[in-house]
């Protein structure tokens, strides 16, 4: 399965992916639009540290991802023939269970819970996600990996 991996070396801390990120997921896939009038959730990966060490924090689609086991609502789910973790927002009751689970902290909770889900539900199934294409240093490579 493919994945998002940071490379903290190549990071500056400019927080294009957030934008990136948050304006795939709007509506309007406008990103003045997406920030100043939509309502659209944040954004699903996180630009963690300072100017001097940064990097990209978002989901690693775990192969036995432990959100996925500890959500009550059955909301958290692993597509079986892609890998992908993601949320159906129709089930989330909003608990942050899944938030306390995660190892890598992928997970927030605004009405329901926000994770990366590699733009799935921007492009209706996983593509080059759009953070790893604004990302202005290639710090965020989108690669086939066994890694977990």
């Amino acid at each position: 399965m493919k994945k998002i991996y940071s490379i903290p070396e190549l990071c500056i801390n400019c927080g294009r992916c957030e934008v990136a990120c948050k304006t795939a997921h709007s509506k309007s896939k406008n990103p003045v639009k997406a920030y100043k009038y939509e309502s659209c959730p944040a954004p699903r990966i996180r630009v963690e540290g300072t100017n001097d060490f940064s990097f990209a924090s978002n989901c690693r689609h775990c192969a036995k991802p432990l959100c996925v086991e500890a959500c009550i609502a059955g909301a958290m789910q692993k597509d079986p023939e892609t890998g992908v973790v993601f949320v159906d927002e129709r089930r989330c009751v909003g608990c942050g269970t899944c938030v306390v689970t995660c190892p890598f902290g992928a997970v927030h909770v605004e009405q329901t819970a926000i994770k990366c889900d590699l733009c799935g539900s921007c492009q209706g199934q996983p593509g080059n996600p759009s953070c790893v294409a604004a990302c202005p240093n290639r710090a965020l490579v989108y690669v086939e990996s066994e890694d977990e």
